[in-house]
């Protein structure tokens, strides 16, 4: 096999792993409500204060002067971390599934400001003393 058929044939195993089905695309919708009504719930019962707030590291908080490949990688990080949270999601039952609803709000978070930041990244010249 030539090389440049070997790459091809993996270019195209890789795009066909990374593709979403429209089942995956349904699974995503029906989680998302799920998450929503049970957010409600919670809220309703008093289970829930409206000021909680992941307090762990955020994305601003890394290491200024990421690169943007940086940034990516832990992107594509958080992403695959949220897949296996909602995969072990639907294995759950009762209490369990809380957990992972609150990791779920946990990693969404990071994953809105890594594209933040991904998509207006501060220029390396730019002092904050400004």
């Amino acid at each position: 096999m030539k090389k440049s058929e070997f790459k091809a044939q993996i270019r195209e195993e890789i795009i066909n792993i990374l593709e979403a089905t429209q089942d995956d695309v349904d699974t995503q919708q029906k989680f998302n409500d799920e998450l929503k009504t049970t957010a409600q719930l919670m809220k309703d019962a008093g289970m829930v204060d409206e000021g909680d707030d992941y307090e762990g590291p955020t994305a601003r908080q890394a290491k200024k002067g990421d690169s943007v490949s940086t940034l990516a990688n832990k992107l594509g990080e958080t992403k695959r971390e949220m897949k296996q949270v909602v995969k072990d999601y639907k294995k759950a039952e009762g209490e369990e599934k809380l957990q992972y609803v609150k990791r779920l709000k946990e990693l969404t978070s990071i994953k809105k400001e890594l594209e933040q930041l991904l998509d207006n990244p501060k220029p390396a010249y730019q002092d904050d003393a400004f």
